[in-house]
């Protein structure tokens, strides 16, 4: 069987187990293949029941936010990973960290390390968009002003209650663009207030972006 040829097929996302399994059915015992394919490189297990290409392949490999959205989801990508997207912070970040509405995680895996930090529902589901970064890989991310707003919430100890506390914390430690800062649309995020953790902080937030 010419496994790089079936699995060629399967390379725009995370496969998962039984997916792995269909591909193996001509063999009497399919998951001893599959632990000699990871032993041989051939696939990585990213997760229990959740494999990508291995370096063995040579094969294309999803990018690191559709692994992310599938190694624990329902999830989007956010924070540190979703501000360095959008350019709001210089720094490049190695760690793809994510906002999921199930409890915090963190993942150590062969395609990199993954976070995820819990928020509740319904302003987990706000501001979140879809985008595509190749050719049939789509992933969730949040929008500029939710991943802005998203630091400011799970950020332990920040409580915004002045203006200039709030650009401190945007400008001087996270060291967030300005010019990025003042194209947000801070009507946007008047409209999750009412459901939003940490609603002051928020408010403060909409309040500095429109003096910037």
């Amino acid at each position: 069987m010419d496994f790089r040829r079936i699995v060629k097929e399967y390379t725009e996302a995370p496969i998962p187990h039984h997916v792995v399994m269909e591909m193996l059915c001509e063999y009497s015992r399919p998951n001893d293949k599959i632990s000699e394919l990871v032993r041989n490189g051939e696939l990585l297990s990213v997760r229990r029941g959740l494999y990508i290409p291995g370096p063995e392949m040579d094969l294309p490999v999803p990018e690191p936010f559709l692994i992310a959205n599938h190694l624990r989801g329902p999830s989007y990508v956010s924070l540190e990973a979703a501000l360095s997207y959008w350019g709001l912070i210089p720094e490049r970040v190695y760690e793809t960290t994510s906002a999921t509405i199930k409890t915090s995680k963190l993942y150590n895996t062969p395609a990199g390390r993954f976070s995820y930090q819990h928020l509740p529902s319904p302003y987990y589901s706000f501001g979140v968009q879809s985008l595509q970064l190749a050719p049939r890989q789509f992933a969730l991310i949040a929008s500029r002003e939710k991943a802005v707003c998203d630091k400011i919430v799970l950020t332990s100890g920040v409580v915004l209650r002045s203006v200039r506390q709030t650009r401190d914390f945007l400008i001087e430690d996270m060291r967030m663009d300005e010019e990025i800062l003042r194209s947000l649309d801070t009507s946007i995020i008047n409209s999750w207030l009412s459901d939003a953790p940490k609603r002051s902080s928020l408010s403060m937030l909409i309040q500095t972006l429109d003096g910037l």
